[in-house]
């Protein structure tokens, strides 16, 4: 290990005229570099150059980057021709992973407009929410939300494109087949502003429904060079394991299970594959031996997942054999990761290419981040702050604290989303002068690196998935019987959090655990569903002001 080296690299990359130079305004505005893209067009018209080579991989379906270019422009050119699509208007995207859900991505930010990933793992009420709350003018979704969300679309007579439909659709509704085959339409030139929004992602946060955080082209454009970045980084500090990968002769093929709704698969895992030429293996549902199968049969090197993805697959008596001998990368996000996995990962693959990092929806999930040989050495950090990201730890981002003191963190970057989707009042609390609130705990250490200690916002983690208390309460209130109710994290040995609510009502009228999961299960994800169910006979204690003590009540109740 060589902390010096790590630096040396690290300011090598940034300096002026290098492909990641990095810019200090003197304004005092954050660092930005300086040959990012304008632009997320710019982004995807970069990936046309790698043309015949393989792109996308997903059960019977190959395509190429020509076959999927060509895909996009077909599409845009019917969003144009049938509805009249205008740039700034926001289009949801509905669907499971699969080749459909890029093409649709890429071809809404080609008519200018703007792309609502709506959570596939959502029901009626949170994909109805996301969909209505953002205006969006057209709807592309998978069969299953089609059918999920068909009645509401009826009545709305929501344009809607449809995919995999193997029946008759109503007139509202069209055939995504249908639009990639017909014949090409010329595209208008678009001169897109960098400060335009392109992208409203929806985000578990304290309140009962989710929020819209809106983000521009620069920022979005500024976060893929910031990975871009790590990567090379990575490389410089890490010569030994990068060029055992290069020897191994596997061409870069990305493991891609994590749900393109989140900032990780769409981010970190598309974007950044369709600029460098990368091939994606796509998984619709997440499965560890299905995974390995994969890994095997298309020789993938990447795999970015949860803590707890990657130790079902570390739990696979398959994982350490030769059927993994191409997987040289494992990246891991979403979540704190426990000394076993991490020891196991290393121990199974000790040439592998490590890494971690910290980061937001807010922030297009950029922060810190930590990869090879430096993850080696601190496999428990978050990273150091990417050099276009200033971290401070306090109660103020004025006033950051010292080294190895916890405390709330800050992020300051051009990666910051612009605002929440019509939230002013939520959008204030949360950006303060140009510092995002993370809601997160942690502190620095004395040689910079990021540790993620807890959090401030009442989220319950399960497995990367962020579930908001309120959320859960609001819902099971609205259940016959229940008078009170408070949800919380409950530790998990594979999830690392569970779902815990306690329910307050009359003995004889409030119902039981059962009747409970199952009012939520018909409500909300299935993820969201709890675990583990408490009735409560006496009222939940609150305090002064109403709000219910839950450290108290959780350890009245024993967890």
């Amino acid at each position: 290990m060589s902390l010096e080296r790590w630096q040396a690299a690290w300011h090598q990359l940034i300096a002026a005229g290098s492909p990641f130079e990095v810019v200090t305004p003197e304004d005092g505005a954050p660092r930005y570099f300086r040959h990012a893209a304008h632009d997320l067009l710019q982004v995807l018209d970069a990936g046309r150059v790698h043309g015949e080579r393989e792109f996308l991989v997903w059960q019977a379906q190959r395509l190429t980057f020509n076959q999927f270019y060509d895909q996009v422009d077909r599409l845009a050119g019917q969003m144009l021709a049938r509805f009249g699509l205008q740039p700034g208007e926001r289009v949801a995207i509905a669907m499971r992973n699969q080749p459909a859900w890029l093409v649709a991505f890429a071809a809404v930010l080609r008519c200018g407009a703007v792309c609502v990933p709506l959570n596939s793992w959502g029901l009626r009420d949170e994909l109805l929410h996301a969909l209505q709350d953002s205006g969006s003018r057209l709807l592309v979704c998978d069969e299953s939300r089609f059918d999920t969300l068909g009645d509401d679309l009826a009545r709305g007579q929501h344009a809607t494109v449809v995919v995999g439909a193997q029946r008759a659709l109503p007139e509202y509704a069209l055939h995504y087949e249908d639009l990639i085959s017909a014949p090409a339409i010329p595209l208008p030139v678009l001169n897109l502003e960098p400060d335009a929004p392109a992208l409203i992602l929806y985000t578990s946060g304290t309140t009962s429904r989710a929020k819209g955080a809106v983000s521009s082209h620069r920022a979005i454009c500024q976060a893929l060079t910031a990975l871009e970045f790590q990567g090379a980084f990575c490389a410089m500090s890490s010569p030994e394991r990068i060029g055992v990968v290069i020897n191994s002769g596997f061409a870069p093929t990305t493991l891609a299970a994590v749900p393109l709704f989140h900032v990780s698969g769409l981010h970190a895992q598309f974007l950044s594959a369709l600029r460098i030429g990368r091939r994606l293996m796509l998984m619709y549902k997440w499965d560890a031996e299905q995974a390995i199968d994969l890994i095997r049969d298309e020789r993938c090197t990447q795999f970015n997942g949860a803590p707890v993805m990657m130790q079902q697959l570390l739990a696979s008596k398959r994982f350490g054999s030769e059927q993994t001998a191409s997987l040289f990368g494992l990246g891991l996000g979403g979540g704190a990761s426990s000394a076993n996995v991490l020891d196991a990962m290393l121990k199974l693959k000790p040439d592998v290419i490590g890494g971690a990092g910290y980061g937001l929806t807010e922030s297009n999930g950029i922060g810190a981040a930590i990869g090879g040989d430096p993850f080696v050495y601190k496999p428990a950090a978050a990273g150091w702050a990417l050099p276009i990201v200033d971290i401070h730890i306090g109660d103020s981002p004025r006033q950051p604290q010292v080294a190895g003191t916890p405390g709330l963190i800050w992020l300051r970057s051009p990666t910051l989303m612009s605002a929440y989707w019509n939230l002013p009042d939520a959008t204030a609390q949360s950006l303060r002068d140009g510092w995002l609130d993370t809601g997160d705990i942690g502190y620095l250490d004395e040689e910079g690196f990021l540790h993620i200690t807890g959090r401030v916002k009442e989220l319950i983690n399960r497995g990367g998935e962020k579930i908001a208390a309120a959320e859960l309460e609001t819902c099971i209130l609205d259940m016959p019987g229940v008078l009170e109710a408070a949800a919380f994290a409950v530790p998990d040995p594979l999830l690392g959090e569970t779902v815990g609510l306690a329910v307050h009502g009359q003995a004889s009228t409030l119902p039981g655990a059962a009747q409970i999961c199952a009012f939520i299960a018909a409500r909300l994800a299935a993820y969201k569903v709890p675990t583990q169910v408490f009735r409560v006979l006496e009222p939940l204690p609150r305090n002064a002001t109403g709000k219910v003590l839950k450290a108290q009540l959780q350890e009245k109740l024993g967890v």
